[in-house]
């Protein structure tokens, strides 16, 4: 398994390709998102990822402080059904965090997360911000990182 992070601009074709497939897969196919997955935040994000065997396994996108929040903000964050439950999710958010701190010199994060997974990020350090509200018909919490 590979990890990479990179800008947008940086990414390969068949790298892209494979992100889609796997945010489409999870997002669309198992969560029944209904809303537009695709957006031109993408364009602007650093997109870190693990590959194995030609997938993308794990997935989150990194954005700037003022894209989506004050604060950097980790969104998109998936693991594929046949690769969760190993820790990736864990080790993903850790590489997230670090490349925030490192390279884009920032010490707050702010994420929406969905609901089911807040002990996840309340095990790298991540607080509650606010209550419950719904985001495309997923329960989320938004959640900072100090």
């Amino acid at each position: 398994m590979e990890w990479i992070i990179k800008h947008f601009r940086d990414l390969t074709i068949e790298e892209l390709y494979e992100i889609v497939k796997s945010r489409n897969e999870v997002f669309i196919g198992e969560q029944e998102v209904k809303e537009q997955d695709l957006d031109d935040r993408d364009k602007d994000c650093y997109h870190l990822f693990a590959m194995d065997s030609g997938r993308v396994v794990a997935y989150c996108r990194i954005l700037k402080a003022g894209v989506a929040y004050k604060d950097p903000s980790i969104g998109r964050v998936l693991v594929t059904g046949s690769h969760r439950r190993i820790g990736l999710a864990n080790k993903m958010m850790v590489r997230a965090i670090e490349f925030i701190k490192s390279e884009l010199d920032e010490d707050n994060i702010t994420l929406s997360a969905q609901e089911y997974v807040v002990n996840l990020y309340e095990g790298l350090g991540f607080k509650r911000k606010s209550e419950v509200y719904m985001e495309a018909g997923i329960p989320h919490i938004k959640m900072r990182y100090e």
